[in-house]
């Protein structure tokens, strides 16, 4: 295997007139004649978010030498849905804040949001239908019904702990079920063997474990100035993530009854932020979170190792390392 590294840099020129197309894309496949749509649509899409979702799907149809206009459509067919769950997950949050601007829902309100939500899915299954292709649509399918539920049984566990395993159900349903739904999708486009394609979804599946897992160790230790939105959010909303399960495993009784506090009153009364870093820090929970996080990365690049050499079989390796490293 080559040892030659590729930067973030460099992977965004590989795909650099891929990603301008799939803006371009998204900007029309989110235009509708109702104003309201468009307008939350066009807001979103301004938004920014770093297009992980769809860059991951160029570059598993690249990897299989895929040369067709599929790989854009269907990359902002990911695009559009991943906008769709946030959406919903705005308004379910009660989130006032995401990417560091107002959330879509304290601006157009609650109804119109979850209505264009519904609007941004539709859409996006309308795009995806023009491929003709009946196990694009079934791994779509599926994969909005996975997210669905972890949304509902993320709803039934809030405010009290979870078991590391209920907590890697959810993640794996909110995060790495799309991340491994995109280098699927690439997969089928470029003709990928049935063990291929199972390669292409565990290394998504790994990459979205180990950012999902990075991404709630960021939400208690960033800044909000970094994260573009209120820091321990999950705390607030009562979810318990893995460095806090990972602590209520081995706290005294005392520091068991602060954190429980906080996840059942969704705030910090007479309990503060600091306080439960020390709990944390106390027990090297962060630093479990983070080397799990490394070692979901480490198996998502054990699982592309099998392709042949190329310029982006080394991107794919390298992303994982970029996940685990970030710092929002």
């Amino acid at each position: 295997m080559s040892t030659t590294a590729i930067n973030g840099k460099e992977i965004f020129d590989l795909l650099r007139d891929d990603i301008v197309a799939i803006e371009e894309q998204f900007g029309q496949d989110t235009v509708s004649n109702v104003a309201a749509i468009t307008e939350i649509g066009e807001y979103l899409r301004a938004g920014g978010g770093k297009r992980i979702r769809p860059a991951l799907l160029l570059l598993s149809a690249k990897l299989l030498g895929y040369k067709g206009a599929g790989a854009v459509k269907l990359a902002s067919v990911v695009e559009i849905i991943h906008t769709a769950t946030l959406v919903h997950d705005d308004i379910i949050d009660e989130a006032e804040i995401r990417r560091g601007r107002p959330a879509a829902n304290t601006q157009w309100g609650n109804s119109k949001c979850v209505l264009a939500g519904d609007w941004l899915y539709m859409q996006a299954f309308k795009i995806a239908v023009q491929e003709r292709n009946f196990r694009i649509l079934d791994v779509l399918t599926e994969l909005t019904q996975q997210m669905v539920e972890g949304e509902l049984l993320q709803m039934e566990k809030l405010g009290r702990p979870i078991s590391v395993a209920e907590y890697l159900d959810l993640i794996y349903r909110k995060t790495a079920c799309l991340f491994s739904v995109c280098m699927r999708v690439g997969g089928i486009l470029g003709g990928a063997t049935v063990q291929q394609e199972e390669r292409l979804g565990q290394y998504g599946r790994d990459l979205g474990m180990a950012f999902q897992i990075v991404d709630d160790v960021l939400d208690l230790t960033a800044s909000e100035s970094v994260l573009g939105k209120p820091v321990a959010s999950d705390l607030r909303e009562g979810k318990a993530t893995m460095a806090v399960i990972h602590a209520l495993e081995r706290c005294t009784g005392t520091e068991r009854v602060q954190i429980e506090a906080v996840l059942r009153d969704r705030a910090f009364n007479g309990v503060t932020h600091a306080d439960i870093l020390t709990i944390l820090s106390r027990y090297g929970s962060l630093e479990y979170a983070t080397g799990e996080a490394a070692r979901y990365a480490e198996s998502a690049r054990q699982a592309i190792c099998v392709f042949p050499d190329s310029e982006i079989k080394r991107a794919l390796l390298w992303a994982p390392e970029f996940v685990v490293a970030r710092e929002k």
